[in-house]
């Protein structure tokens, strides 16, 4: 998360209100379809989550910033439908509905609860202990993935090279960095550490909170005060 899409602390994005109230799940019709449409293609088998978070991520930085929530998810999958071969670009514009090869696969509707309510566990089992306890001081390092120059890292720009300590081991999970890019799950240990919010901004409104952040293992390195 190093560029527009990581929205910690960006400049020029004006405030967050907490206050809205509850709001509808979907402003309007298509917003659920465009959800619906997103979870049924990923039965297709043709991308994992991470690859999906990419696709978004990777959407021009003009059009990320102004497209709604929902018109991300739906150019992002546009993309990858057309990246992973499932359909080529000018068939959006064919209406018509042939046999397709992976049409076995489709998600039916019946079939959708029991699939969502199965979810898709991102832990596993690793032989290799961990590199850090509850209560340690850790320091993040450069938010940037170093198996792909520019690619997916779930490390936010504004939580690098920042202090902070250990609260929660959560033992391996997948890693996102290799995931989306198809080098395979790679599970390191992911670890909840706290910061203050004056070591990640300048001038915080309040000093004192503590923000958490997931992070794997190998975002961190060592840190002795």
């Amino acid at each position: 998360m190093t560029r527009v899409h990581d929205m910690g602390g960006r400049y020029g994005d004006g405030k967050i209100n907490p206050d809205l109230g509850k709001e509808d799940v979907f402003k309007a019709k298509w917003h659920a379809r465009v959800l619906a449409v997103t979870l049924a293609s990923g039965s297709l088998k043709k991308w994992n989550l991470d690859m999906s978070r990419h696709a978004r991520e990777c959407l021009p930085p003009k059009e990320y910033a102004t497209f709604s929530y929902y018109e991300k998810w739906i150019s992002a999958l546009a993309n990858l439908l057309v990246e992973k071969g499932v359909i080529n670009s000018d068939k959006f514009l064919d209406p018509s509905v042939n046999d397709h090869p992976l049409s076995n696969r489709k998600l039916k509707a019946a079939d959708v609860s029991e699939v969502l309510g199965k979810g898709a566990p991102t832990s596993r089992k690793i032989e290799r202990a961990p590199r850090f306890i509850v209560g340690q001081n850790v320091k993040t390092k450069r938010a940037e993935n170093s198996f792909i120059s520019g690619g997916h890292t779930r490390l936010p720009r504004y939580a690098e090279k920042s202090e902070g300590i250990i609260e929660i081991c959560h033992g391996a999970h997948v890693f996102p960095d290799t995931h989306a890019h198809n080098l395979g799950e790679q599970p390191e240990h992911l670890y909840t550490v706290s910061f203050l919010s004056s070591e990640l901004w300048q001038n915080p409104e309040n000093p004192g909170d503590t923000v958490c952040v997931d992070i794997w293992e190998s975002y961190l390195e060592p840190f002795d005060d």
